[in-house]
């Protein structure tokens, strides 16, 4: 099985310190939407992890994110492709969870979802060392892009094997390459 997971904001969408509160603060970033459809249609399977502590704090209901990700999935769905698993965290960072990046909640429950032991092989793309540190957790391969808080990332120590790019259809463009 060919599995990668991304990261929601500043690597599918726009990322705001402000959060994304609305469908219409949420803005596709150039080629993201694209890149995900053609992992798909070459036969990955996409999952997402994202952090939503916006939820904890009351910034937008769960009614709200909902639609966030069915414009996601609509998008994805003109381009050819599907995201089969989109994971959440809805704590803050105060709430003791064990979901919120960098834990690896969510990505235990995303290998529980595929049947896996661990992530061994699975990229892990994001834009901040937490996204990373959570897939390293279950031998996940990580991937920084360098949208959103990524170049700020670049500033600090990465953990050994990271792959650093400009954005995600960069990323697609490694994989397509290296994997066919």
């Amino acid at each position: 099985m060919k599995l990668i997971i991304l990261d929601r904001d500043g690597v599918i969408n726009e990322d705001s310190d402000a959060y994304v509160k609305s469908v219409a603060e949420w803005i596709p970033l150039p080629g993201a939407i694209k890149a995900i459809a053609r992992l798909c249609r070459a036969g990955w399977s996409v999952a997402v992890a994202t952090n939503q502590s916006g939820l904890a704090r009351g910034y937008f209901s769960p009614a709200t994110l909902e639609a966030m990700h069915a414009e996601l999935q609509r998008l994805v769905a003109e381009q050819g492709g599907h995201i089969e698993l989109i994971e959440h965290c809805p704590h803050g960072p105060d709430d003791a969870c064990d979901c919120r990046k960098p834990l690896a909640g969510m990505f235990r429950r995303i290998a529980a979802h595929y049947q896996l032991a661990d992530l061994s092989g699975v990229p892990v793309v994001g834009d901040s060392l937490r996204d990373l540190q959570a897939g390293l957790t279950l031998n996940a391969e990580p991937y920084l892009v360098k949208t959103g808080k990524g170049l700020h990332t670049l500033e600090k120590p990465l953990p050994p094997g990271t792959q650093v790019f400009t954005d995600l259809a960069a990323v697609a463009d490694h994989l397509l390459d290296a994997r066919q």
